[in-house]
Order: structure tokens, then sequence, then C-alpha cells
């Protein structure tokens, strides 16, 4: 009677530890704004949650053949989750373009103002792209030289083939 009780208290245990993981993969992703992030969270949800309310499961019903179908079931949501999770992922790097900003604060020291790193990289890209159109226009300049030093040139023939 005492190990029944045991039983049921070990697997209530596993089940609710199993609720909770489910419970914060739900919130995980509702709460992240990006898609890696949330897909993170759901493969928790997936992976722990599911094992653990598998296991409570199979503690509750004891070593039988349910318990092998409980253990398959797993074993199958382990197997699948991660491929599913990567190929997704995969995806979402390949289509996303703002996959590389970093929204991470960084706190001044001045009045306690905050910047983000996303307008420091796109005021250093704003530099690059002054400096990439003042090295066309330096380029442009050199190719204009060229042309007048071809046309002297010429002209320094002609003036030799009329001498």
């Amino acid at each position: 009677m005492v190990l029944a009780w045991m039983r049921f208290v070990a697997a209530a245990g596993l089940l609710l530890l199993g609720l909770v993981f489910e419970v914060l993969a739900v919130f995980g992703v509702n709460r992240f704004r990006r898609a890696l992030n949330r897909m993170h969270a759901a493969a928790m949800g997936d992976t722990l949650g599911i094992l653990f309310v598998m296991l409570g499961l199979m503690v509750f019903r004891g070593f039988s053949l349910d318990a092998l179908k409980l253990f398959l079931v797993v074993a199958f949501f382990w197997i699948a989750s991660p491929v599913s999770g990567h190929m997704i992922s995969r995806l979402e790097a390949m289509t996303d373009e703002d996959l590389g900003e970093i929204l991470v604060m960084d706190k001044m020291l001045e009045a306690g103002e905050q910047e983000t790193r996303v307008q420091k990289v796109k005021a250093q890209e704003a530099k690059g792209q002054k400096a990439e159109g003042q090295a066309a226009k330096v380029q442009k300049a050199e190719g204009q030289a060229a042309k007048v030093q071809k046309a002297e040139g010429q002209a320094a023939k002609v003036q030799e083939a009329k001498a």
C-alpha cells in the first residue's frame, strides 16, 4: 500500500514538473519577440515538458506495454523535435534580413541615457557609406584625369604628325 502511494506521489510530481515546463514554454513563446527565441522556448516545452509528463504516466502505469508505448512516444518526440526545430531555424536565418541586428541596451554614463547597439552600428555604417561615397568620387576624378592625359597624348601625337 505504501509503495502504491509512493508511486502515485512520484507520478504526480513528474506530471506537475512537466506541466510547469509546458506553461513556461507558453509564456516564453508569447514573451519573446524574435522567432529564434520563440523556437527555443517551444523546444524546451516540447522536450522537457513532454518527457516529464510521459515519465509521470509511465510511473503511474508501472512496468507494462503501455509504459513501453509511452517511452516510444518520448523517443519519437526527442528525435523529431530537434530536427524540425533546426530546419525551421535555418529557414528563419535565411529569410530574416534583420537577424544580425543586436537589440541589447547599452547604458550610457551621461544622464542615464540609453542607446541601442543598433543605432551605433547604423551610425558606423553611415560613416562607412560616406567613406565609400568619397572613394567613388576619388575614383571618378582619377578616371577623368586619365581621360585628360589620354586626350593630351593624342593632341601631342597630332602636333608631331603636323610637324
